[in-house]
């Protein structure tokens, strides 16, 4: 699994074509920066374990009106196949997801990657409009 994501990860850095600009191994983990449209940049963290891969990218911190962005996180979760919008300790919004290692394939990569950028790109404003609405003018 290791290194089938390095592999992914070397050529993402490369092609000039990928939104990756950045990726770097910290504590066994590797972090993979995106470039995006809707807000500057998401990372991805890979984590390889015994027999499978995770995966998870921050999309925001806790909700001010929690209870209308986490709705709508739940009905995006409906459409998702690799990666799925999930809570972290401090209620935040994150997108995870996990790959058995017979999945860990440099399509399966790409795919997993392309459904967080394009996930962020849907979902970030909308989340932000529901989630803060004061600060809505400016979003």
């Amino acid at each position: 699994m290791r290194q089938v994501l390095e592999s992914c990860i070397q050529q993402w850095l490369v092609d000039e074509g990928s939104s990756v600009e950045y990726a770097e191994e910290l504590e066994g983990s590797w972090a993979v920066r995106m470039r995006q449209e809707t807000r500057d940049a998401t990372t991805v963290w890979f984590a390889v374990g015994e027999r499978s891969l995770r995966i998870e990218a921050y999309v925001m911190p806790l909700p001010e009106q929690s209870g209308s962005a986490y709705f709508q996180a739940l009905r995006r979760n409906e459409g998702m196949w690799r990666v799925f919008f999930a809570l972290d300790n401090e209620g935040g919004l994150l997108l995870r997801g996990r790959l058995p290692e017979a999945q860990v394939t440099p399509l399966e990569l790409d795919l997993v990657l392309g459904e967080i950028y394009d996930m962020v790109e849907v979902s970030f404003r909308p989340l932000l409009r529901v989630s803060f609405p004061e600060r809505e003018k400016s979003i």
